[in-house]
């Protein structure tokens, strides 16, 4: 069992981050905040898909101003992503924003940077102070250190800052594309902070690499008991990001939310089309709210044995196939009637 470490607890909107509180799972729309109907239906898409945090990226008024019609219809909290300005920030703030993710250093005046502190800490609105590998500031480009460590010195100056404006209110980041620094950078501030940690690997790439890059970056971390929210940034469907998100944690019993899915490696004994049959069950239980372990298996060797602690399986045979529960044979049917028949089972027992 994984023993996390206890941060301080904050609270999102209706979401509890950090303590005791399940680690949480975020995504990013890519709508124009602008475009409100869009936007809104991207959140509610993401939230069928399981998502818990959003976060809309706010590049002028006019996206700040959307926040207000988008927060009436959204069913998750929303955090607004801003950069440099801090008028944004304030206009975020009127219009219902449930959190920020702003740096404080990097918007300008003092008396700036307390305009937004203010503000946030008179609504309750958490910071998420978010440090990138690739945009650190200036002062840290002549450091001869290693990068993981140079953003450290980075999100420590910007925590020193809210911390100066008696603002406690903190979720931190540290991300990088390169997963080593990213592990490297979570790992040191861990040390230093009690603040909740968002962990995520930056501009991981496409579906099946960027999931990669993340499952190794996250799930290190994860397994060492470090962070308290997470996004995987993949370069695809938001949606994407948010089943990878689950399946990062359901592996690590982190989470316990829908189908566990295991199957075995296709071989010579297999007589039966394991893959479509894996795929097939996989996508019509992808929906499937309660948390059950479901087994495709591919023989008689890797059958009702090696997965008798599923809840559920299929074991192939010569063109044919056997239905199990808790390793016990129920069914034995022909291979064109086994998917059918095995969803119908999982969908009238788990009522």
């Amino acid at each position: 069992m994984i023993k996390r470490k206890q941060t301080k607890q904050i609270t999102i909107g209706n979401v509890k981050i950090g303590g005791n509180a399940p680690i949480s799972v975020q995504s990013m729309t890519n709508t124009d905040t602008r475009d409100i109907k869009s936007t809104i239906n991207q959140i509610n898409d993401l939230y069928e898909a399981g998502c818990e945090l959003i976060r809309l990226a706010i590049l002028n008024e006019e996206a700040a101003e959307a926040i207000k019609e988008i927060k009436k219809k959204s069913p998750i909290p929303l955090i607004a992503d801003i950069h440099f300005d801090y008028r944004l920030a304030l206009k975020c703030i009127n219009n219902g924003i449930d959190a920020l993710r702003i740096n404080p250093g990097n918007i300008g005046k003092e008396e700036h940077t307390k305009k937004v502190v203010d503000a946030a800490k008179k609504n309750n609105i958490p910071i998420r102070i978010g440090i990138n590998g690739g945009s650190l500031e200036k002062e840290f480009d002549n450091l001869t250190v290693p990068l993981h460590e140079k953003m450290v010195m980075s999100a420590m100056r910007h925590i020193k800052i809210l911390e100066n404006n008696d603002f406690y209110n903190i979720k931190v980041s540290l991300k990088s594309s390169d997963v080593i620094t990213t592990i490297e950078a979570y790992r040191l501030i861990s040390q230093k902070i009690e603040y909740p940690l968002h962990l995520g690997v930056t501009e991981a790439g496409t579906l099946k690499g960027g999931i990669i890059k993340s499952a190794v970056g996250l799930g290190t971390l994860l397994a060492e008991g470090i962070g308290d929210t997470i996004r995987v940034s993949l370069t695809d469907n938001p949606i994407e990001e948010v089943k990878a998100a689950f399946m990062i944690l359901k592996s690590l019993n982190l989470r316990t939310k829908g189908i566990n899915f295991i199957s075995c490696p296709t071989c010579g004994r297999t007589q039966i089309n394991l893959i479509n049959l894996a795929k097939e069950v996989e996508k019509r239980l992808e929906n499937f709210e309660k948390p059950l372990t479901i087994a495709v298996m591919g023989c008689a060797v890797n059958g009702p044995g090696e997965a008798k602690h599923a809840d559920y399986g299929i074991a192939g045979g010569i063109k044919e196939g056997y239905i199990f529960k808790k390793g016990e044979i129920i069914k034995r049917l022909p291979e064109e009637k086994l998917i059918d028949e095995f969803i119908n089972i999982i969908r009238t027992e788990s009522l």
